[in-house]
This record gives C-alpha cells, structure tokens and sequence, in this order.
C-alpha cells in the first residue's frame, strides 16, 4: 500500500522559504473554489488592498502573478522591453545576474554592470558604463538573496528619472521584512515572492506596476511575447471585467490573503522593527562565536544574513547535520561564493528569539564537532540583545 507523504516539521532559517503561521497553513487547506467563483473574485479584490501598502504604494495595477518570484521578474520585465532598447543592470549577486539573463532574452541591448558579491553597487559606476546610452529601463535588486545585500533605491532612482527610463526592482526577499516605497522612490515595476517576507508558501509572485509602466505596455509597438505573462491581460483577469485568462489557485489566494491579514494585524513597522532587532540579535550571536558577517553592516540586510564558513569548517557537512539532527534548515552560498557561506533568513513568521537561540546553540554544536572552537557563547550574546527576557 502507498503510505500518504508525510513530511517532517523543520524550522526554516534558509533564503526561503521561510515557516509559515498556522493560519496561513489553515487557508491553504480551506475548501477550493473556482478561478472565477464571486467569492473568490471577492477575496482577490480584499488581497490586493492589503498588498499595496506592504509594497508602500497606491498603484491600482498591483495584484499576484501565478509562479514563483521568477515568474514576477520575468513578467516585468517581458511587458516593459522590446528588443533593442537599452537596460542598465547592476550585478552584485545571483539574481542580478538573472535579470541581465532575462532582459537578453526579451532582446534587450544590457548594460551589465558588475560589482562585487557582497557589496552594493555603486551608481556612478553604473552611469559611466552607460557611455552616453539612453536606457529605457534601470533594474535593480533591493535585497540580494545570494549574499544579503541591502541596495540604496534612491540614487538608482534619481538616475533612471535623469535618463527618462523606467526604473524597476527585485523585492523578493525585502517585501514584508523592510520598507520598499514604491512610490516614494518612484518605482515603475517591482516583483517579490509568498514564500520570504510573507510567510506562505511558494507559488504566487506580488508584482506592482505604476501608471508609466501600463501605459509603456500598452503602447509597446508588438505583443508581449509571453501570453501567460501579458500584463493587459493580467490586468484584464484581476479588475472588474474578470476575464478568463488562466486558472489561479484560490487556495494559494487564500493563503496569501491571510499572511497579508498578519501583516497588518501586527502593523508594518511593529513588523519591520521585530525583524531589525531579530537580526541584531543575531549579529551579536555570530559575532560571539567568533564567526565573520560577508556584508559591512550599512549594507546589510537584517533578515537574510551572510555567514562566513570558517575556515577547516566543511559547509555541506554543517547545513547536513543541523538538517538531521536537529531539523533546522539554512542555505548554502550560491555561485562562487559556494561552499563558503551560509545563508540564514530570519524572515516573517521565523524571525523569533526562539528560532535565533535555537539556531546558535545548534550552530555551536555543530561547529564544535568540526573542531572549531567557538570563542564565547553566542545564544548569550544573542539573549542580551533581546533584553534577556
């Protein structure tokens, strides 16, 4: 007989996807309905008023993109270039790089500008690679998921309003953990993921695009090559006319609206403080046991922190029995810094004194039996930061 799939229950502390709150899990479990069930199309119109101030904007054409986070950047990116033109990509990191790998693909002409893994990157940089070129798009990422780094939107935003262009960013693992401001930094096309900074699970991309941006799409020369992801005809599905254009997971709907429903019900900035002093705590823990942080702390992000795996400390081996033994999950370093990082998330419903102090015990364990000798105790430390309450 075929036993159901029973999985075990972990604690996520990786890049994502993070735990996810009871009730959400709930939601997601909740009878399903049809994609175009009034009750559903009720719930959705409900999802879309409490995603937009979590983006930290009022643009109406704010709603979900059925698929991952990559899903979300692709549908950006696909409605708002046409071969030819110009895009400026800074790369800093991994998911940098696939924004310049996707804007090929939709026959961009990319100005790849690459930087250093770890650090942010530097517009003037940026605007000296440009070499006169006019770029209709600026793309960023805010949040780093390969190396933990914090981009400044501002001044990529002052430099996409002086060559005219549109400016878009990657906010897969900031949205729900720190602000973005879509419209205070004047932000034409974000996209993100359920499975970070909301605390649900994987399959749904929030996305926002302004006025600009849906104008731009509509005035395109030729089709949006991707049908599944044409954004008039998104659009067209989520406002009031609901035209059939695929069939969306209502249970997923469910469940994003209820992570949202946290969100608001804990209030943004209680949530974004909660998270800063999680990873403060953190720092202190590292630090303690005498472990070395990748990124300078102005550049940090506070809920996806980069560890230095020490030296004569095998990576795999680590991140493998922290797994088994004490089902606790976090992520290895990606491109080259593979095998020299670990990748902890302390975001949404996981970013807890609990989670942080179990992981430093466990970590000091596992470090221990490497041979490596912690210098101080850093569930201590990380206690301290908290008030030891």
């Amino acid at each position: 007989m075929i036993q159901s799939f029973q999985p075990p229950a972990r604690t996520l502390l990786g890049p994502g996807p993070s735990d996810v709150a009871p009730s959400v899990s709930r939601a997601l479990a909740a009878p399903t309905l049809g994609h175009l069930d009034p009750k559903l199309l009720g719930c959705m119109d409900e999802l879309r008023g409490l995603l937009r101030p979590v983006f930290g904007t009022s643009h109406p054409a704010t709603f979900l993109v059925s698929g991952t986070g990559t899903a979300g950047m692709e549908a950006v990116l696909a409605n708002l270039i046409e071969p030819g033109e110009v895009v400026l990509v800074p790369v800093h990191g991994y998911f940098g790089a696939r924004i310049a790998e996707i804007a090929a693909r939709c026959g961009a002409d990319v100005v790849r500008v690459d930087g250093e893994w770890g650090r942010a990157s530097d517009p003037e940089r940026a605007r000296a690679a440009l070499g006169g070129r006019q770029p209709k798009l600026v793309a960023v990422v805010h949040a780093e998921t390969s190396t933990g780094v914090r981009q400044d939107l501002a001044p990529w935003s002052a430099l996409a309003r002086e060559h005219g262009a549109l400016f878009v960013t990657d906010t897969v693992t900031s949205l729900g953990c720190i602000p973005i401001g879509v419209d205070a930094h004047h932000i034409d096309g974000a996209w993100s993921c359920t499975q970070k900074g909301l605390s649900c699970a994987s399959g749904m991309s929030p996305v926002t695009f302004s006025p600009r941006a849906v104008e731009r799409m509509r005035a395109r020369s030729r089709k949006v090559q991707s049908f599944y992801l044409d954004l008039g005809l998104l659009l067209e599905y989520w406002d009031g006319a609901h035209v059939y254009h695929h069939t969306i997971s209502s249970n997923l709907i469910y469940g994003v609206h209820e992570a949202l429903r946290l969100i608001h019900e804990e209030g943004l900035e209680a949530r974004f403080a909660r998270t800063a002093l999680v990873s403060r705590a953190a720092c202190a823990g590292f630090e303690a046991l005498g472990l070395e942080l990748l990124v300078p702390a102005t550049e940090r992000l506070p809920q996806l922190l980069a560890v230095r795996v020490p030296e004569g400390v095998d990576d795999v081996r680590v991140r493998t029995r922290l797994l088994q033994q004490f089902d606790l999950e976090i992520g290895g370093g990606l491109g080259a810094l593979k095998g020299k990082l670990w990748r902890v998330g302390l975001m949404g419903h996981g970013a807890t004194r609990r989670n942080v102090l179990f992981l430093l015990a466990t970590l000091r364990t596992c470090l221990e039996g490497e041979g490596f000798r912690p210098k101080g105790d850093g569930a201590a430390a990380a206690d301290a930061v908290f008030g030891g309450r």
